[in-house]
């Protein structure tokens, strides 16, 4: 068991924008070196640096642009967002066995100005891998972008479930509601009302433009290190209570449609069962949820995933202003990638260390432990983060 055994101690990231003006490796770099700061250490404390396989910037080349001079470890998670929560794992795990003291996690793109995700990627369905030959079976029928892939989803979750798109426009209020106090946000002072939402335009029925995440330029990196060591450091740690990866049966890449339940995400239930047993809680002790947003519908089956509320609940959850501050259960309460930035869920990942701290812009009294999770509709990860 790796519960209790390692902490975040430092966070750090780059302004968040729609065009940086630099290169990926140097956005890297920047939140590395502003996640160290934050620490209390330097790059030749670091002996350890996890990403994701989707980064452009090698592990490498990170080291020597920061002077990090012997790395001991060095590892990449796959899958696109479901690797934000498990780079965390991967690095308490290193810790844990003494296999490295100070690891770092790190994502940073250009994926506004440079290459934009939520573009067809004709190359997607015809490379010689499991992935293209995946991908291949949905590309030709015009299933070809992450929010065709959902709204498909959706439009089945709707069905069975009564959902409405009002019910996922309650999910873009609130983010934007939260954004718009965050001044780091995209969307700082610009909140949306549920008309908002219902007016804009339509992406792929049934998703509207403010179901859909933002594209961003920026990086965001994670200091990771011991709990005996995080006690000497300048901030209050952020104890990695849980840490859990989860794949379900007949597991596709956002195009699951071939199981018996298809209205459901099996792989984020996979996790919360990990979750819930290393933490030694349950939903009911969690004040904070950072539920990966990249499309709103999805943030209501994790809901429904974790336990929060039973199957096809969620609508009824969430309503009354119930994931906003002062609710029963704050969500996103940095903006979510939705209103502060899309960094692949890392953002995410800081937003619930500095809850933990008790430094957030829109801080929830009395935190003890916050769940966050990472992309849905792949294989997945998520973490308990506590005081304690």
């Amino acid at each position: 068991m790796i519960s209790g055994e390692a902490a975040i101690v430092g966070i750090g990231a780059t302004e968040f924008s729609k065009d940086s003006g630099r290169s990926e490796l140097q956005l890297a770099a920047e939140a590395v070196r502003a996640a160290l700061a934050d620490a209390g250490l330097g790059p030749s404390d670091v002996d350890g640096l996890v990403t994701f396989t989707m980064d452009n910037n090698a592990e490498t080349a990170v080291a020597r642009e920061l002077g990090i001079p012997e790395l001991s470890f060095f590892s990449r998670i796959h899958y696109g967002g479901g690797a934000a929560c498990a780079t965390v794992q991967q690095a308490a795990m290193a810790v844990a066995t003494g296999v490295a003291e100070v690891v770092v996690c790190y994502r940073a793109f250009n994926e506004r100005s440079g290459s934009r995700f939520g573009q067809v990627q004709a190359a997607a369905a015809a490379a010689p891998t499991s992935s293209g030959l995946d991908n291949s079976w949905s590309y030709p029928v015009g299933v070809a972008t992450p929010g065709a892939q959902v709204a498909m989803f959706a439009r089945r979750y709707m069905h069975d479930y009564g959902a409405t798109s009002e019910d996922f426009g309650r999910v873009a209020v609130a983010d934007r509601k939260h954004a718009a106090t965050n001044p780091h946000a995209w969307f700082y002072q610009r909140p949306i009302t549920l008309a908002d939402h219902q007016a804009s335009r339509w992406i792929t029925e049934p998703l509207r433009l403010l179901d859909c995440c933002q594209e961003s330029d920026g990086g965001v990196a994670i200091v990771v290190t011991s709990r005996a060591r995080a006690a000497d450091l300048p901030h209050p740690p952020a104890v990695v209570a849980a840490a859990a990866q989860g794949s379900g049966a007949d597991q596709f890449t956002m195009t699951s449609y071939y199981r018996d339940d298809l209205a459901a995400l099996p792989e984020m239930g996979v996790v919360a069962r990990q979750l819930w047993r290393q933490a030694g809680i349950g939903p009911q002790d969690v004040q904070v949820g950072i539920l990966y947003d990249h499309f709103t519908p999805f943030v209501l089956v994790q809901l429904e995933e974790l336990g929060f509320c039973g199957r096809g609940e969620a609508k009824d959850f969430i309503a009354g202003g119930a994931i906003e501050l002062g609710g029963r259960l704050p969500l996103n309460t940095h903006g979510g990638q939705l209103g502060e930035a899309y960094i692949h869920g890392m953002n995410g990942i800081a937003e619930a260390v500095r809850q933990v701290r008790g430094s957030a812009v829109n801080q929830v009294d009395d935190v003890g432990h916050v769940v966050v999770t990472a992309g849905t509709g792949v294989p997945t990860s998520g973490l308990v983060l506590s005081t304690a």
